[in-house]
């Protein structure tokens, strides 16, 4: 996808630590997360150097198929 952006762990899973606190995309917990992950129950990250990147359209599919209770 040409128009594609990448999303960082704190994007997905929220942190109300920011400021401004994100609010989260997935509301799980990182293990939860990392879990998922190794199983393909959630996408697969993206390594650009040493930062682990999750693909924006990744993230939209995932919730898609949460909306029509096809994962999670």
């Amino acid at each position: 996808m040409a128009d594609d952006c990448f999303l960082r762990l704190k994007q997905v899973l929220g942190d109300p630590a920011a400021d401004p606190p994100l609010k989260p995309i997935i509301p799980v917990s990182k293990s939860t997360w990392w879990a998922g992950v190794k199983t393909g129950r959630f996408p697969q990250p993206v390594k650009l150097g040493r930062m682990t990147l999750w693909r924006s359209s990744s993230i939209h599919e995932l919730v898609e198929r949460i909306v029509r209770g096809e994962a999670v």
